[in-house]
């Protein structure tokens, strides 16, 4: 088996493939030359890059996992993308931790000695859910003994792309407060992906947990507006949200939430709402009490500028999913 850190080509086994950032990441392990074994639900075969091997299966089933997955065979890596993909309680603690704790017994099992996991920065500051889920497992990866690569993203260019629709429709921004009360350095789908990949060769990355964003300076909701409306060659117009109104949609949600079920859900993604909009996906600097564009490490070469100027010209996809907020 190779150690980790090798600069040779590797055994990856990887799961949550068939996201964009998995395929991303799967197409960069690809060009770097290792050996990729991607465990698929059946009918997203098709979408991966065409030098890794597709396993048709289901990483949260562990007898799936093993049967169609790994089949008794020797890794070097478990690489995982995978994710809840609403972030309400139940799927979070059954994608987000229970899936990957299985995973990572399967893996041991395998021989594999370096997992790299795909995580999120806005569990700096856990109320949500998904966010304890995916801390829980952090917490359990790290003590497992294996070496590790925990790889914490600021905000996606699929994430900033939710209005791009409504804007070309004539309608104004929408921006929480005065758009002003978040930044975040963006990082696209690509970076994240190549991050990810190089967290198998680079000793850097090993033993880690790695908050990452995209080039260039921070930006603001109300930032992004202008940049758009730019692309579009408009003058700006936003709408401004007072924050109260997501507290009162939270409060009746919660409330009613009590005796129904479905309400209880909805309160949950409500909640998610919330934090996004009033939360920087940025490094949280917990002596100074802030976020902090300058303790937030930059990579790739990937801007946001350009995404939006590809998606207005109709050569790119928003990439709208579960998580797309303001």
């Amino acid at each position: 088996m190779a150690d980790p850190g090798a600069s040779g080509p590797q055994r990856v086994f990887v799961i949550g493939g068939s996201g964009t950032i998995g395929m991303a990441a799967v197409e960069a392990l690809c060009e770097q030359g290792h050996q990729v074994v991607c465990l698929v639900r059946p009918q997203s075969a098709q979408k991966l890059h065409s030098s890794a091997e597709v396993r048709p299966g289901e990483a949260a089933d562990p007898v799936s996992l093993r049967r169609d997955g790994f089949r008794g065979e020797r890794f070097d890596v478990l690489l995982s993308c995978l994710a809840s993909r609403s972030g309400a309680p139940a799927d979070a603690w059954a994608i987000d931790h229970r899936a990957h704790v299985e995973a990572l017994a399967a893996a041991r099992e395998a021989g594999v000695r370096h997992v790299v996991l795909l995580s999120a920065i806005c569990v700096q500051k856990p109320r949500l859910a998904f966010q304890h889920a995916k801390l829980a497992f952090e917490k359990t990866l790290i003590e497992s003994g294996l070496t590790y690569s925990i790889v914490r993203p600021t905000a996606y260019f699929k994430s900033l792309s939710g209005q791009i629709a409504r804007v070309r429709q004539g309608k104004p921004f929408l921006v929480f407060g005065d758009g002003r009360l978040t930044a975040t350095k963006p990082i696209s789908d690509r970076d994240t992906g190549r991050f990810l990949a190089r967290c198998l060769s680079d000793p850097a990355c090993h033993n880690k947990i790695l908050p990452i964003g995209g080039p260039g300076e921070a930006i603001t909701p109300r930032q992004q507006a202008e940049l758009l409306f730019d692309l579009l060659g408009q003058p700006p117009r936003l709408r401004q949200v007072p924050v109260a109104l997501l507290d009162a949609i939270v409060f009746g949600l919660s409330t009613a939430g009590l005796v129904s079920s479905r309400l209880k859900a909805k309160a949950e993604l409500a909640r998610i709402g919330r934090y996004y909009a009033t939360e920087s996906m940025l490094v949280w600097d917990e002596d100074a009490g802030r976020y902090d564009a300058a303790l937030t490490p930059s990579f790739g070469t990937d801007r946001l500028a350009d995404h939006y100027r590809r998606v207005l010209a109709g050569e790119a996809e928003a990439g709208l999913g579960a998580h797309s907020v303001f």
